[in-house]
């Protein structure tokens, strides 16, 4: 039995898929099992921020000794030194990090704490916004899930997030029933959308007057996506709630945060709450320490790096003779072309993977999400890889 017909028969997973076996994975570049080499333009969608197979990050794995697990209810050195740093580098006035295995269980936590503060049960988030899988999450995000009854209601804003944006979030928050909004500084999933200083100023300033609590999804645009450390820092946001996962273990093991202020993680312990039984393992604690150190010690220099390969990124793409109109969207490292065709997008992105790059299909359009390090030569290659591939295309 193939690879193919074993997880065809036996995996459930979504339906589209590639064909190919990766076997290796290092800096920019996956290699498969046939031989290819290919550059990965979507590092598992903001995974691999540092590259795969990171020294630093490899290096602390090697040396870590144990323990190989603490039940959810004892102390553990990591565990206190983790959440101190997040606490303590997120934007805002933060004093509480709560424990979670991946991205979808932070949002879980960061609808909880809305409840339990506000003693409110309706949402905001943007419409077709991305925001987990858990029934809670894709009732604040994509796809809804309105016809299976939800656990509480949903308002949503339809982009473009500007000054008229704001007039819809008004109209939802001033009813005084809204516990949060939620939504990604730079929304990642939306081909890169990137909200007008208008709209996330003025979204603060509405959430405080209707005590309405903001929560900010850095699952993906965090620990440098977007060439800050968090993209919250674009638009000098002070949260409530911030949620952290993906680029925090650098790709080696599964992990989430939820951040919040003393106030709100002092009404959510009020509850009885439990923790994940796998929430923080050991192994994912020294991903993530190692990953921060990184940070800590190269961040002026990886982001001075980061904005000369952005804007080399942004040159070429701008000068491609895309057969559609092209809305170029770039922020750091998170890259989005939105076109007025439907299927051109899918186009592209089939014909770069059959010439070695590796695209992500967004509505409309394509995403790249490059490792913060990747070199100019291989950014050079990437660009020369995509720009052959817009001829003949409908």
């Amino acid at each position: 039995m193939n690879l193919q017909h074993q997880e065809d028969k036996y995996l459930g997973r979504e339906s589209s898929k590639v064909d190919f076996e990766v076997v290796r994975s290092k800096g920019s570049f996956v290699m498969t099992a046939d031989g290819r080499r290919l550059i990965d333009f979507n590092m598992g969608w903001c995974v691999g921020n540092l590259g795969w197979s990171h020294y630093a990050i490899e290096d602390a794995m090697m040396r870590f000794k144990g323990p190989e697990y603490i039940a959810t209810h004892q102390l553990y050195k990591g565990w206190g030194e983790l959440a101190q740093i997040l606490v303590k580098m997120a934007p805002g006035n933060m004093g509480k990090c709560f424990r979670a295995t991946g991205g979808t269980e932070a949002v879980e936590i960061a609808l909880q704490a809305a409840v339990a503060h506000t003693e409110r049960t309706e949402f905001v988030s943007v419409e077709n916004a991305y925001h987990g899988d858990s029934m809670a999450a894709r009732a604040v995000g994509s796809p809804p899930f309105e016809d299976w009854n939800p656990l509480f209601r949903c308002h949503r804003v339809h982009p473009p997030l500007d000054g008229q944006a704001l007039d819809q979030v008004e109209k939802f928050l001033r009813t005084k029933r809204v516990a949060a909004f939620i939504m990604e500084p730079i929304v990642c999933n939306l081909c890169v959308e990137i909200p007008s200083e208008e709209f996330m100023s003025g979204l603060q300033q509405m959430c405080k007057k209707y005590g309405t609590l903001l929560i900010i999804d850095e699952v993906a645009t965090g620990f440098g996506r977007t060439g800050k450390m968090f993209a919250s820092e674009h638009y000098k946001l002070k949260p409530d709630i911030i949620c952290l996962a993906k680029a925090i273990t650098s790709g080696v093991a599964p992990m989430g945060a939820c951040v919040m202020t003393s106030t709100v993680a002092k009404s959510y312990q009020g509850e009885d709450i439990s923790f994940p039984t796998y929430g923080w393992h050991p192994r994912s604690v020294t991903a993530a320490l190692a990953t921060i150190r990184y940070f800590q010690f190269h961040q002026e220099n990886l982001f001075r790096h980061v904005e000369k390969v952005s804007e080399y990124i942004e040159r070429r793409l701008n000068a491609m003779q895309f057969k559609h109109h092209a809305d170029i969207r770039v922020k750091g490292m998170a890259i989005g072309v939105k076109f007025e065709s439907k299927f051109y997008g899918a186009q592209i992105c089939k014909r770069a993977l059959e010439r070695g790059l590796i695209l992500s299909e967004a509505d409309d359009g394509f995403t790249m999400f490059p490792a913060l390090t990747v070199g100019r030569k291989t950014a050079a290659e990437a660009m020369d890889i995509l720009e052959s591939c817009l001829g003949n295309l409908h």
